[in-house]
């Protein structure tokens, strides 16, 4: 296990986060996919399908007793993007949203029923863009219990919690192919317990990794 040298607490995190803190304004498709973190990190050649879309989605650390867990969302199956899948609460920038960080706060609030005012915004990951065309801006946040989850039942399956030192710890990260419409796709994947974490949502805990124990 190679984060047994870190106490992850809240402090560390936020540390590791220190160069991170002013989220930006708004998510805007990169350049160059080089510069960002996508699907087509494991996909040489993948390009994002147009029209690209905004969107912003919370990282909810929560602050439990000696331990910081990753609050995560189980999507019910009726959903057209990413039906079933474990996700990160969050969605599109809407026009009247003050940016991804109102994005993501009113989106943890509208699926989990996690109000503002138990998150505190500490920083944010790389852009990610996915191959269906969403350039997401994850955005960290420290969540403070005590506080009720209320699932929004058209959006949100189940509600859990898993420790942050399993998803830091890369045994836990596996690769795996898959054939999607007919083409071999690659990606990552972090299994928990009956909970099937890939995906997008896997992809943007790799790049938490990454900054958190300082590789690419």
């Amino acid at each position: 296990m190679d984060n047994a040298q870190f106490v992850m607490d809240r402090v560390w995190v936020e540390d590791r986060l220190r160069d991170r803190r002013v989220i930006p304004a708004a998510a805007t498709p990169p350049d160059d996919l080089a510069s960002s973190r996508g699907d087509h990190d494991l996909n040489a050649g993948m390009d994002p399908l147009p029209p690209l879309k905004p969107a912003a989605v919370l990282v909810p650390l929560v602050d439990r007793p000696g331990q910081i867990n990753v609050l995560l969302t189980q999507r019910t199956a009726h959903l057209a993007h990413h039906a079933g899948q474990v996700s990160f609460p969050g969605g599109h920038i809407e026009p009247d949203d003050g940016g991804p960080a109102d994005t993501a706060l009113r989106e943890t609030e509208e699926e989990v029923g996690i109000g503002r005012r138990h998150v505190r915004l500490i920083g944010h990951l790389d852009t990610y863009v996915t191959r269906t065309g969403f350039v997401i801006i994850p955005v960290v946040g420290i969540v403070t219990p005590p506080f009720m989850v209320r699932p929004d039942p058209h959006e949100v399956a189940e509600v859990f919690e898993v420790p942050l030192a399993f998803l830091l710890d890369s045994s836990n990260h596996h690769r795996c192919t898959a054939s999607f419409e007919g083409v071999e796709r690659h990606f990552y994947a972090m299994p928990y317990g009956r909970h099937f974490i890939w995906g997008a949502t896997a992809g943007m805990l790799v790049n938490f990794y990454d900054i958190l124990i300082g590789r690419r």
